[in-house]
């Protein structure tokens, strides 16, 4: 076969990039075409993304396929989920998107069930609860300010809000739109039967489709703009951690993955939801993947613990890499102190250090002071939190793993893989690395006709990526101790 050239539009919450992958029939090669920073906006009491900005920057990219002779054909953006924007009548965005972490959402839950039970979401759309799903937004904007939802035309997450920026077309991809705890998990479908309950009215939704579908062209003002190019716009698997889960470089189906971030998005892939009482009360959710799957996950509090300790240590001044914030871990005292890294006030931006502080003043242990007393207590805290949850999933599943698969940017962090190996008693197999953009890529090539499914492009990562192994360690007895004090925290 020719050559295909393709470009993965992956954005992050604080960043984003343009990847030009190049299949050849059997292997996958990337190359950064273009990096931008993503930069939320705080304007009249609001958190905000600027998403003209970001269309921008896409833009940008995309020209840069031009300049560059890349001969690109197809192009895919994938995204964090639950977040959205608003059409008019006209077809003009109304504002800005709001931000997941804006406090609109504070304690939604008590006002959602004034009109539907936490029971009957969970049961309908086996979806954890977490205040900023789509629903509760939606829910916070008709409360809110009811004429912007009466006026809305319709409601594009952000991929598909992109992706109508670019085509005209709009759409609802399907794994996505899983994210936010409006869809029907067995239906796969809108579930209207919640949404009329919170007064959102139908017609607000835009067509649903699944990865793969061709949107076609870009518009012509568009190409126009950025270098008259015939690429064509293709919804992936625009979830990010969707896209993630399908470089994952497994070869049956007993994995446990994390997907590893800011968040940890650890779970299984599954055939169809898993939901009953003892899912819901572990407050395990079902997203959709590729090709039919389902993400059957876990959201823990990941490397955004680690990146807002960094963050509090350069405003005052200290500005640590990563390699040092390792190295002084390694050489702190193993075990000294443990947090719950799912405990609320590690959600929220502030002083991180402290804020750990205060958590083992309060449950009692040794307080951490140095930088890799705290580092070292949040990855240790984070590898048993894995334990938990493979332990959890394989309680819920029925079925025992013999693999972890890390994939994400927290592949690099080496120490953290280890350790998950050691607190879990399971091999890890950490990589690719760039799994975002791989399965963005992926599914472009399947649209294009150019890899059968997902098995065939799994094994083209595993033919194109290097992968790093760890294996558990001979520390298990002080791991199985930590383990047990871990359990007794809230």
């Amino acid at each position: 076969m020719a050559e295909l050239k393709m470009l993965a539009i992956d954005l992050g919450a604080s960043s984003g990039r343009g990847i030009v992958g190049t299949f050849d029939g059997e292997k996958l090669t990337l190359r950064e075409n273009h990096r931008f920073s993503n930069d939320p906006v705080f304007v009249n009491g609001r958190f905000t993304w600027d998403i003209l900005r970001i269309f921008f920057e896409i833009k940008n990219s995309i020209t840069k396929t031009v300049i560059e002779g890349d001969n690109v054909t197809s192009m895919g953006i994938d995204t964090w989920g639950v977040d959205y924007g608003f059409i008019d009548k006209n077809g003009n965005m109304m504002a800005n998107p709001t931000h997941y972490r804006d406090t609109r959402t504070a304690n939604i839950t008590d006002y959602v069930k004034n009109f539907v039970s936490p029971e009957e979401i969970y049961n309908v759309t086996g979806i954890q609860a977490i205040d900023f799903n789509t629903l509760n937004q939606l829910a916070a904007d008709r409360r809110d300010d009811p004429e912007l939802l009466d006026r809305a035309d319709k409601m594009l997450f952000i991929p598909d809000l992109l992706n109508y920026f670019l085509t005209g077309k709009m759409a609802m991809e399907y794994t996505v739109a899983s994210t936010g705890m409006i869809l029907d998990a067995a239906k796969r479908d809108i579930a209207y039967d919640l949404t009329d309950k919170l007064g959102i009215k139908r017609s607000i939704f835009a067509p649903m489709v699944q990865p793969c579908h061709n949107l076609g062209s870009l518009l012509p003002q568009i190409n126009e703009e950025v270098g008259k190019n015939d690429i064509k716009v293709v919804t992936v698997a625009s979830h990010d951690t969707a896209s993630a889960v399908i470089s994952v470089p497994a070869t049956n189906d007993d994995f446990i993955y994390i997907s590893s971030g800011t968040w940890s998005l650890m779970g299984a892939e599954l055939k169809q939801p898993l939901i009953n009482d003892a899912t819901r009360l572990a407050n395990y959710t079902n997203e959709g993947g590729a090709m039919g799957t389902i993400r059957f996950l876990k959201n823990i509090m990941g490397l955004w613990i680690i990146q807002e300790s960094r963050r509090q240590w350069k405003r005052e001044g200290k500005d640590y890499s990563f390699a040092q914030m390792e190295a002084w871990a390694k050489e702190a005292t193993p075990f000294q102190s443990l947090i719950n890294p799912d405990y609320y006030t590690f959600g929220t931006p502030g002083n991180m250090p402290e804020k750990i502080r205060d958590y083992c003043r309060m449950t009692g242990q040794h307080v951490p002071e140095s930088v890799g007393e705290v580092v070292r207590c949040i990855y240790e805290s984070l590898a048993l939190k894995y334990r938990y949850t493979v332990e959890t999933i394989e309680k819920l599943n029925g079925k025992k793993t013999k693999m972890i698969n890390v994939v994400g940017g927290g592949t690099k962090d080496k120490f953290l893989s280890q350790m998950t190996a050691d607190a879990c008693g399971i091999p890890v197999c950490a990589g690719p690395e760039e799994a975002t953009s791989i399965g963005n890529l992926m599914m472009q090539a399947i649209a294009a006709g150019e890899v059968a499914d997902l098995a065939q492009a799994r094994e083209v990562v595993r033919n194109s990526f290097e992968m790093k192994h760890y294996e558990p360690t001979s520390a298990r007895g002080a791991w199985d101790a930590a383990y047990e004090k871990f359990c007794t925290l809230q």
